[in-house]
């Protein structure tokens, strides 16, 4: 029910209408009894259903009422949203702007929800570098996008089981202090950045921009990271044997 809330319709309007999927050629009635909702509220809720395409009266004595199947439902309301966004975006086009912009955004859920627009937007390639637990809260999106014929690639800091195809690992030597915050940054098309952190004893919160000094740092640093990831992977065992099976000896310089 909350995924039909998500697609405009209200709490009795997706009652009524799962009421009617359920069971099809119900009268006003009927469905109110189901709903156990008065009469009058959920007649209401039928005429705005019909209104919004997502109900079909039969006429009779008693008048009936018929769901439209999820997929032609899901079909008009995607029709009418493109239709609607794309006479948006002609009609209210975006100033040129004479500087880069920088947005915080603080919450986990605004950082989310920050992330998957940016996502949804990205015309060629989402480039991630993200905390293995912390992955779960964008993968969809990032699924989503790779879907679409997007290249997404995915930088995890430790092992992680995923749906995304192209995937590295940082080997973690230690599981992350609990006190301490989990950053991820995030490319898109090499031209936008969010770049933030979870976790840890701070509101969880990120930066979104895009001045051209912070993306190409982040693109210099998804580059160095991808070459140092594939040179472990072809060379680990010597590496191993000349610096110590966790590294330590280059961790501390010696």
């Amino acid at each position: 029910m909350e995924l039909l809330k998500k697609i405009g319709l209200s709490d009795l309007e997706s009652r009524c209408y799962l009421t009617l999927h359920e069971q099809s050629k119900l009268s006003g009635y009927e469905v109110a009894k189901r709903v156990s909702v008065s009469r009058t509220n959920v007649y209401a809720a039928l005429r705005s259903l019909i209104d919004k395409g997502a109900c079909r009266m039969i006429e009779g004595d008693p008048v009936r009422y018929d769901a439209v199947p999820i997929q032609q439902l899901v079909g008009h309301l995607r029709l009418e949203f493109e239709q609607a966004a794309d006479s948006l975006v002609h009609q209210l086009r975006t100033p040129p702007r004479t500087a880069p912009s920088f947005y915080n955004w603080e919450g986990g859920d605004a950082l989310e929800q920050a992330a998957r627009r940016m996502t949804a937007n990205a015309r060629a390639s989402v480039i991630v570098e993200i905390g293995s637990e912390d992955l779960p809260r964008l993968e969809d999106a990032l699924v989503y996008a790779e879907n679409k014929g997007l290249r997404v690639i995915l930088m995890s800091f430790g092992e992680v089981n995923t749906r995304l195809k192209h995937v590295l690992v940082h080997r973690r030597f230690d599981e992350p202090a609990s006190e301490q915050p989990r950053k991820f940054t995030m490319l898109f098309d090499h031209r936008y950045a969010l770049l933030g952190s979870f976790g840890g004893p701070m509101k969880p919160s990120a930066l979104e921009t895009d001045h051209p000094a912070v993306v190409e740092t982040l693109t210099n640093a998804y580059h160095h990271n991808v070459l140092m990831l594939r040179i472990e992977a072809d060379f680990g065992p010597q590496l191993a044997a000349k610096y110590g099976d966790n590294y330590k000896k280059l961790e501390a310089g010696s």
